[in-house]
């Protein structure tokens, strides 16, 4: 995709009328395929959609490991879903390392909320 001068804000817009961090927005959304999570009194489970857009591409990770007790499902690129899942991972070594119990997973959304 073509870059210039005008896709570095979300307010700044082009001489033809594009805003193109939205359209990049879009287009990544595009991308990304569906992630479900279930949760009952006993257990959760996650699931999502692993497509590879050819036969040559690699195998792409949808689901990942936060914490013993916590995990999280990719709806998008993953990319952006490896930065977001390492940012919960360290938050909750973090906590633990100070204050010695799990971090609740109310509180870990919170932060990521703060964050984004």
């Amino acid at each position: 995709m073509f870059r210039n001068q005008y896709d570095t804000d979300v307010t700044t817009w082009s001489p033809t009328g594009r805003l193109f961090q939205v359209e990049y927005a879009m287009e990544a959304v595009k991308q990304g395929f569906a992630a479900v999570g279930l949760r009952s009194a006993t257990l959760a489970v996650l699931a999502s959609v692993n497509k590879s857009a050819s036969e040559l591409s690699s195998h792409l990770r949808k689901i990942f490991k936060v914490d013993d007790h916590i995990g999280v499902a990719i709806a998008g690129l993953t990319a952006d879903g490896r930065v977001l899942s390492r940012y919960l991972r360290s938050e909750c070594i973090n906590h633990r390392f100070i204050y010695e119990i799990d971090l609740l997973v109310g509180r870990l959304v919170v932060q990521l909320t703060e964050k984004a």
